[in-house]
């Protein structure tokens, strides 16, 4: 009778966990939300974001990807919004990684975000 309540309650801790697990990760191998920091203004679709930190959060629109930026920690935050493409990674990223290009300005122009744990990058064009 012991190993039976004891097999019950692991299972019903398992299920919780596999809960918690999912839930941090939609679907499409991402998380809703993230956090970043650009050590530098870069550009993001049409908007040159100031230097700083930002909440990013991943929404759709129909089946249109959404990002979301919001500027943290200063009194007239920056908030944007910019389509973005997920395209899936071989493997689950094992590290946060931005890949941006220059502009005939010479300013960052922001193409990838990837995010530790997640299964694809946000790619902009």
């Amino acid at each position: 009778m012991h190993w039976l309540k004891m097999t019950v309650c692991l299972s019903i801790c398992a299920l919780l966990l596999g809960t918690v697990v999912a839930a941090q990760q939609n679907k499409l191998g991402v998380a809703d939300k993230y956090k970043v920091a650009f050590l530098n203004p870069i550009q993001v679709g049409n908007v040159l974001l100031p230097k700083g930190d930002y909440q990013i959060v991943h929404t759709m629109e129909g089946d249109t990807h959404i990002m979301v930026f919001t500027q943290e920690g200063v009194n007239h935050p920056v908030q944007i919004r910019a389509k973005c493409t997920l395209v899936p990674l071989q493997e689950k990223a094992t590290q946060d990684k931005t890949v941006y290009t220059f502009n005939t300005n010479n300013e960052r122009v922001l193409r990838e975000l990837i995010f530790k744990g997640d299964t694809a990058k946000h790619v902009f064009s």
